[in-house]
């Protein structure tokens, strides 16, 4: 189950003509794609574009119905090979994945796509996974496109924009025989707006047409001689129809273009937070009325040379605001402003940070130092010198894993092994598990890729009577690592340790359902056990661990995994769901029972203050966001004991290290109970008063032996 269910929200996706659509960006995607006629749509979950996956798995009620083929694809790669149906068949096609890591694995299908055409509108759908908030490599989508000479659109974080990129996009893509890529900002995915709505149209040519009468065309086929031509076709065609089509439509926009002779060209997806940091300047108002000549660029790539021409003709400066290195762009219109010989003086990073997230912050900070080089009059005065405050400091606290994530306990046990067998090299994975990392576990080394953490210590398979120890989850495991990681192991006969952590979904990427998943789903096959796909690529030595929360039991599996005389690679598969998605299955239904007054007994865990010693080894093993400390009753004793915080969900994950650990007998699991019955009642009201009773006996005897 997704994190977010979209079961209302696709209803609008049956607007027609002349309606009004209102909603996120994520949605107005998906409309337009049914708008556009596109006959098939695949993709790979991934932020910032996960939910986009989520609104189409569904919607798939709605697809089928207009002739629609959705997939939820097995990786990136799998993915952009679907668009293969758009190379030789009128076919408009879409897919979605995370980019840049994304975009990395689909690369190959992607350069061979780009470069053979194609016949049908092929569009490309990335998430701009790019500054502060970002959780991989700070790369950009703009190196890619330049690679393989595909057109990037980066539309206004504006609905009706965002909506006319998708329809435009498919258009371009067949007027130029050229995949085109979408790149979208979490931003934008997320934007809230409202456009007129058209009619959804069934795909004028239907896979079915498709596959009654197959052609081919040998030229579009990535093999000598045809693959020399190819590069001929995109300079000297494709791209020369991708620069008229971008003008004629007018892809690319202009705003106040003759209000004054210094301007500013805007990357599209950047327009919002420029136009927030110009209203703060006083240089535009509410509504995006900009007092600053602008060239908004929808289209990041290619350039247009005469628009830029027209627009910085008449100017004196102009700045780019360009999010990320390399400055591409800026390289690219110095070059054409040079190559005509126009001296408008062109500033790029200068007042910029030189890579890094533009928010808006950093936007009004660097539109005002151009405007006080090159416009001062447009700034307001400076204002009154007030005495600094001295900034309160928060204490950085590393990303974790959350409260009762059953990732968390096989860590744990891991830490214990390694104080009996010494510290192992880890290859970590891409994943919650990667969080292992960070404190308090300190546990991998490297980390390559999605899937690719068992790949990540191949290099290690020596005879060394120490092994090397790999993570992977069970998202990545299915994504490529059964193949990269598993068979690999096997054919090189490997002598290391894999740990497929196995909860159930790509939990990652906000809970969606693979080919593991214990749970039903009726438009796609589940239930498909990893332990057997392992033994299936010919790994004897497996075991799967069915509750990680055993902290004793993770930690036997391990040590005899990292012991055993038995050859060849060891498989433990470390199965329990993740709490998140439990949670919210569980919930719902919890809550339900208690408003009928049915009995319901929550589980918690707790910590005896008088027995707790103050250690807090607990605490170093597990890091359970539920787990922290609180001052000692005890007034003889200066060191704060551990305390069970009420966000505990009462996975026992912190009592079952500290007995593993042989740490300390002070944590103990109460049961909360909602409706109690009347057995409840008096069965509580006997524990009091035998609780009382005693309480009281030992307070006298402690008053007797105080004299």
């Amino acid at each position: 189950m997704a994190e977010r269910s979209f079961a209302e929200d696709v209803k609008k996706l049956r607007l027609g003509a002349g309606e009004t659509f209102a909603g996120e960006g994520i949605l107005a995607v998906t409309k337009a794609l049914l708008q556009s006629g596109v006959a098939y749509v695949a993709g790979y979950q991934g932020s910032p574009i996960s939910h986009l996956m989520d609104v189409l798995a569904d919607a798939q009620d709605i697809l089928a119905e207009m002739g629609v083929r959705f997939e939820t694809s097995a990786s990136e790669a799998t993915a952009a090979a679907t668009l293969a149906a758009s190379v030789n068949y009128p076919l408009r096609g879409a897919v979605t994945f995370k980019s840049t890591v994304g975009t990395n694995v689909a690369s190959d299908a992607l350069a061979n796509l780009a470069s053979g055409g194609v016949t049908g509108g092929a569009l490309v759908i990335v998430g701009e996974d790019y500054g502060d908030g970002s959780s991989i490599m700070q790369e950009r989508s703009h190196a890619f496109a330049m690679k393989s000479q595909m057109w990037l659109l980066d539309p206004r974080p504006h609905l009706p924009a965002i909506v006319r990129a998708v329809e435009q996009g498919f258009e371009l893509s067949e007027a130029t025989h050229t995949p085109v890529m979408l790149q979208l900002r979490i931003r934008a995915c997320h934007v809230h707006g409202r456009f007129i709505a058209k009619d959804n149209r069934r795909p004028a040519f239907s896979i079915d047409d498709a596959l009654a009468a197959p052609r081919r065309d040998v030229d579009r086929i990535v093999l000598p001689p045809a693959s020399f031509l190819h590069e001929r076709e995109k300079i000297e065609q494709r791209w020369p129809a991708a620069q008229a089509f971008i003008a004629e439509r007018g892809l690319n926009e202009f705003f106040a273009e003759d209000a004054a002779d210094v301007g500013l060209i805007v990357q599209g997806g950047l327009y919002n937070s420029a136009l927030r940091a110009l209203q703060r300047l006083g240089l535009a108002d509410v509504y995006g009325r900009s007092k600053v000549p602008l060239y908004v660029m929808n289209v990041a790539y290619p350039l247009v040379d005469a628009e830029l021409l027209r627009f910085c003709s008449a100017k004196r400066a102009v700045l780019l605001v360009e999010e990320g290195q390399p400055n591409f762009i800026e390289q690219g219109i110095a070059s054409v402003l040079r190559q005509h010989d126009l001296q408008t003086k062109l500033v790029g990073k200068g007042p910029f940070p030189m890579a890094g997230e533009y928010s808006p912050d950093v936007l009004h900070k660097g539109l005002r130092a151009f405007f006080a080089e090159h416009q001062p009059a447009w700034l307001p005065p400076a204002p009154p010198k007030t005495i600094p405050i001295q900034p309160m400091t928060v204490h950085a606290r590393p990303p974790g894993l959350c409260t009762g994530c059953p990732e968390r306990p096989v860590f744990a046990a891991l830490k214990l092994v390694q104080r009996e067998l010494g510290e192992h090299h880890v290859s970590a994975d891409i994943g919650c598990h990667l969080f292992s990392i960070l404190p308090p576990f300190h546990i991998g080394n490297t980390t390559m890729g999605y899937g690719l953490g068992a790949a990540g210590a191949a290099a290690f398979n020596t005879p060394s009577a120490k092994r090397a120890i790999s993570i992977m989850g069970d998202g990545g495991f299915w994504h490529n690592g059964l193949t990269s990681g598993i068979a690999n192991a096997v054919f090189n006969k490997s002598n290391n340790l894999t740990l497929v952590i196995d909860n159930n979904y790509t939990a990652a990427t906000g809970g969606q359902d693979i080919p593991s998943s214990r749970a039903g789903n009726r438009t796609r096959s589940t239930w498909h056990p990893i332990e057997k796909a392992v033994r299936g690529v010919g790994v004897d030595w497996v075991k799967t661990i069915r509750r990680t929360y055993d902290v004793a039991g993770m930690r036997a599996a391990i040590r005899e995994a990292l012991t055993t005389t038995q050859p060849g690679p060891k498989v433990i598969v470390a199965q329990s769901e993740c709490m998140l998605n439990r949670q919210r299955r569980e919930k719902p239904l919890v809550k339900k029972a208690i408003a009928a007054g049915r009995r319901h007994v929550r589980e918690r865990f707790g910590v005896d203050s008088d027995t707790c010693t103050g250690d807090h080894s607990c605490i170093r093993i597990s890091g359970c966001p539920s787990l922290s400390i609180k001052p000692n009753p005890d007034p003889l004793r200066s060191d704060p004991v551990a305390t069970v915080l009420d966000s505990c969900v009462g996975c026992g994950m912190c009592g079952e290290v500290s007995h593993a650990a042989v740490l300390c007998p002070s944590f103990y699991r109460a049961g909360l109970v909602s409706n109690p019955s009347a057995w409840d009642r008096w069965l509580a009201g006997l524990r009091q008063a035998l609780i009382g009773m005693l309480q009281r006996r030992r307070a006298r005897r402690l008053a007797a032996t105080a004299f």
